[in-house]
Parts: C-alpha cells; sequence; structure tokens
C-alpha cells in the first residue's frame, strides 16, 4: 500500500467512524454506480475488435486508479465491476429507454439521499468530499477494504479504518458531536 493512499484512506475514515454510516454508504455507492454506467451501457462500441459498452469504456480509467492504488482491492472492485457492468446490460437489454431512465433516477435518488441520511444523521457532519473532492473516488475502496478487513484479511488496512473509542468526543447541547479541548 502507498504512502499516499494510507495517508487518504486515514483522512477519509475520519467522516466515516459510525457503522450506520458506512452501511449508508455500502447501498449509495452500489447504486450510484450502477447509476453511472446504466444510460452508458445502451450505447455498443467495438474496441480492438471486441464488441463493448461505453460503460465498460468509461470505467477503465477509474478501475486503473482504484488497482494502482491497492492491489488487492482494486481486482477486487474490478470484480465487482463485472457483476455490476453485467447486471446493466441486463437490465437495458430488458427494460425500455423509459423504463432505464426511470430506474437511473430512482437509483440516483436513493444513492444520493443515503449518502446525505449516512453523513447529516449518523455521522453528524458534512461529507469527506466537501473538503476534499478526491474523496469521491476513495468511497469504493473503503466499502471493499472494509469488506476485507470483516472477512479476516488486511491487518494493515485494519489498524488505519479501526474503531477509535469517543472518549476524546462527546456531543454537545445541539446533538454535534464536537471534540474535547485538550487537557
Amino acid at each position: 500500500m502507498s504512502s499516499y493512499f494510507r495517508r487518504q484512506l486515514a483522512d477519509y475514515v475520519e467522516y466515516h467512524r459510525d457503522p450506520w454510516n458506512c452501511a449508508m454508504h455500502v447501498l449509495g455507492i452500489v447504486l450510484l454506480f450502477l447509476a453511472a454506467i446504466l444510460p452508458l451501457s445502451l450505447w455498443s462500441i467495438t474496441v480492438f475488435g471486441i464488441q463493448t459498452s461505453v460503460a465498460t469504456i468509461a470505467v477503465v480509467p477509474v478501475l486503473i486508479y482504484w488497482f494502482l492504488l491497492d492491489f488487492a482491492l482494486g481486482a477486487a472492485i474490478i470484480g465487482a465491476s463485472i457483476v455490476l457492468l453485467s447486471a446493466a446490460a441486463m437490465i437495458v437489454s430488458h427494460a425500455t429507454t423509459a423504463g432505464m431512465w426511470s430506474l437511473t433516477a430512482i437509483m440516483i435518488v436513493i444513492g444520493v439521499a443515503s449518502q446525505i441520511i449516512g453523513h447529516r444523521v449518523f455521522e453528524r457532519r458534512q461529507p469527506a468530499l466537501v473538503d476534499n473532492p478526491t474523496h469521491l473516488l476513495l468511497g469504493p475502496t473503503f466499502v471493499m477494504a472494509k469488506l476485507f478487513i470483516a472477512l479476516g484479511f488486511r491487518r494493515d488496512l485494519a489498524i488505519i479504518i479501526q474503531e477509535r473509542p469517543q472518549s476524546s468526543s462527546s456531543f454537545s447541547q445541539q446533538g454535534r458531536l464536537e471534540p474535547h479541548p485538550p487537557a
């Protein structure tokens, strides 16, 4: 794992401590990824003699980025992306164009709402990407890292993502989580 990825992940984790927020992110990230590729799955193109969709071509740069951040997480995300690209291809082959656009809109609304609810209700703070727009691309690696840790893999990631006790923080009277002043 590169030091860049370690720093970015450590910063991202600070915005994603609550388990319910993390669960909301799993739902939101999957739905938003699928919503992004679904319309692009309508268009087929031929690249180097291979028939594929614009969706597949569009996700290649970000898949390379995730793969370069961390080989194992990137490989797992590539596997998940293949499943989602296949699901998108099945949806567009069975749905009308209007149905596909309706489904895309519904997934965007639910995906964004889950992110907002996760941060506002459970974390009680703004999303990480507001402070650092590059965090938009870290969500899938964070979710995959949490899965790896839950399955007992990647202690190096567990050290970065591990829960910190909230003894250094408390809820203010307004219901916001605020740090204690240094002693």
